[in-house]
Order: C-alpha cells, then structure tokens, then sequence
C-alpha cells in the first residue's frame, strides 16, 4: 500500500483532511467512531484520495491543504481528481 491524502466530507457539510498508510483501514475508523476529530460528524463518506511515494510527502501535502482552510480548494481538488501543487 502507498501512503495517501485523502478528504472526508462529514455529516456538518465540513471537509476533514488526512492522510495514511493505509486508507481502508483508516476509513473504518472514522466510520465506527473511533476518531476523536470525526466521531461527532459522523457518517462521513470519502470524496478524494491520492497516493504519494512517501508518507512523509503525504504529511506534507495533507499540511498545506489544511493550511488553505479553504473549501473552494479543496472543491477544485476534489473535481479535478489531484492535488497539483505538491512534488510527486
């Protein structure tokens, strides 16, 4: 498995960003409540994910968009299917 961004969109209509080594996983915990940051959001449904080469560029790309704190970003990101700023 390759280390992944991915975005959430929660029951609020809020985007909640992150990234993982391993995405099936990491959604079933934000599915059964066992994530502090989405366990009163709940149900959340995934509506972006993209593979990097390194968890360390995941962390850094999941970084920069939480620094955006922009949801017209990350609408742009989800519709275009990639994040394009970061280096692959």
């Amino acid at each position: 498995m390759k280390p992944e961004v991915y975005i959430l969109i929660c029951s609020n209509s809020r985007y909640y960003i992150g990234s993982t080594g391993d995405l099936k996983r990491r959604l079933e915990e934000h599915k059964k409540g066992k994530t502090k940051a989405t366990r009163h959001i709940r149900p959340v449904r995934l509506v972006f994910h993209q593979e990097f080469k390194s968890l360390i560029k995941a962390r850094r790309a999941e970084q920069k968009l939480k620094n955006f704190k922009s949801a017209k970003i990350l609408k742009k990101i989800i519709k275009d299917g990639m994040i394009k700023f970061v280096d692959e």
